[in-house]
């Protein structure tokens, strides 16, 4: 239960679906930090008993609970009168909270009205929580060495609160250790086969350190993590860091908050080459991914999106027999369209995807989630079939992160 914390976020609005619940993930994230550990996260509706019993069942097993929501002056705002009878406070003006909430609405000529007035009433025995960025306070509880801190649900106001005031007095509260984790992001292997390929490594890790795999859209993270000296965990993360490339070094594209984008950028900017792009049925999100990038403009010249048959044919220049031959779905076509797209844009690599992204156009010969992809530069051209899946955007997204993975393997030293 030491350095443990349990988020309860609290709004009908979450539970409908209405409104995504970031505050946790946030939260979270920022906890483990300052070494502070998240057991578990919960989320409920604008009802007194249910706000009671979470609160009683978060008190039996987290040192800290953090909770985001209902702290309003309206009739549905229902936080604030639960915390004052599960505390068994009676609600009471907080002058140093009503010179706040007086000065916010002084500061923008208007007057505090009576429903203003009661955004100053907080339980008695609770700590108030200065809130910058609008009128709620927070309010900091105590009990029996266990802290509960209530903050409003708007995402803005909760992520100053907990910055200026909420996190540092949690961590001289606590006091915990340092959570180390280090991230080893990775690309062009399935999780099944990156652990059976990793499966030596991963059994000789320390006790002392945990793995974990987690796979997104085109990309896995592998997620070391560790309690104790920062410095020390650092030197052993490298060093196992090391003995890692030597099994899956090929396919390590970065680490920690690097993007594939971000790494394909950096190749491209310290070698001083230029790339274009012709993208057909990812359809402009290929480009998006690289201009994403701060400092894109310094490698990327530019894009196509021959989407139609006749403008892969008179705008982009595909052989009209290659495409009569083969299809617009097909090898020889997304060579030349990597070619053309080079030649036209006069840069060093020059890439292309075409497919069927669904979820129509699709034939026995070439079904949904078939996808061309092509990199061409002035030494060779190189191909990749890919079979995807059902569903249109992942198709998109699938392909695109494939091409930049393609672009990073293959690149020159040198133009």
């Amino acid at each position: 239960m030491q350095n443990s914390v349990e988020v309860l976020t609290i709004g009908d609005e979450l539970l409908y679906g209405q409104i995504l619940n970031t505050n946790s993930q946030w939260i979270s994230a920022e906890a483990g930090k300052i070494g502070l550990r998240v057991v578990r996260q919960t989320a409920i509706g604008d009802r007194e008993d249910e706000i009671l019993k979470a609160l009683a069942e978060a008190e039996s097993r987290a040192a800290a609970v953090l909770l985001t929501g209902g702290l309003g002056p309206t009739s549905d705002d229902l936080t604030k009168p639960a915390l004052a009878k599960y505390f068994n406070s009676p609600l009471k003006i907080s002058q140093e909270a009503l010179t706040e909430v007086t000065r916010f609405f002084e500061s923008r000529g208007r007057k505090v009205s009576e429903l203003n007035r009661r955004q100053a009433e907080l339980p008695e025995c609770c700590q108030p929580i200065s809130n910058s960025l609008g009128t709620a306070p927070g309010m900091w509880f105590e009990k029996n060495n266990q802290v509960f801190v209530s903050m409003p649900g708007v995402p803005l106001e909760m992520k100053r609160m907990m910055a200026e005031h909420i996190l540092p007095k949690l961590k001289a509260h606590f006091n915990p250790p340092h959570i180390f984790h280090k991230m080893m992001l990775v690309a062009g292997i399935g999780e099944s086969a990156l652990a059976e390929k990793i499966s030596d490594w991963e059994k000789a890790l320390p006790p002392h350190f945990r793995l974990a795999y987690l796979p997104g859209t085109g990309d896995i993270k592998l997620r070391l993590t560790a309690t104790g000296d920062k410095e020390s965990l650092q030197n052993e993360a490298a060093g196992l860091i090391e003995k890692l490339k030597e099994t899956a070094g090929e396919y390590i594209y970065g680490y920690d908050n690097e993007t594939l984008q971000s790494a394909v950028g950096k190749l491209l900017w310290q070698r001083n080459l230029t790339l274009s792009v012709a993208e057909s049925c990812t359809g402009g999100y290929l480009s998006h991914l690289i201009t994403s990038v701060p400092g894109s403009s310094e490698y990327f010249l530019g894009s196509m999106i021959p989407y139609a048959y006749e403008i892969k044919k008179h705008q982009l220049g595909i052989k009209p027999e290659t495409l009569e031959q083969y299809g617009a779905v097909s090898e020889p076509t997304i060579i030349e369209m990597a070619n053309v797209v080079r030649a036209r844009f006069n840069t060093h690599i020059g890439v292309a995807t075409s497919g069927i992204a669904g979820p129509g156009g699709a034939t026995p010969e070439k079904p949904v989630g078939l996808v061309w992809i092509a990199y061409s530069d002035k030494h060779f051209t190189k191909t990749k079939k890919l079979l995807l899946t059902p569903d249109r955007m992942q198709n998109i997204q699938l392909a695109s992160m494939a091409v930049l993975n393609m672009i990073r393997l293959n690149i020159p030293e040198r133009g």
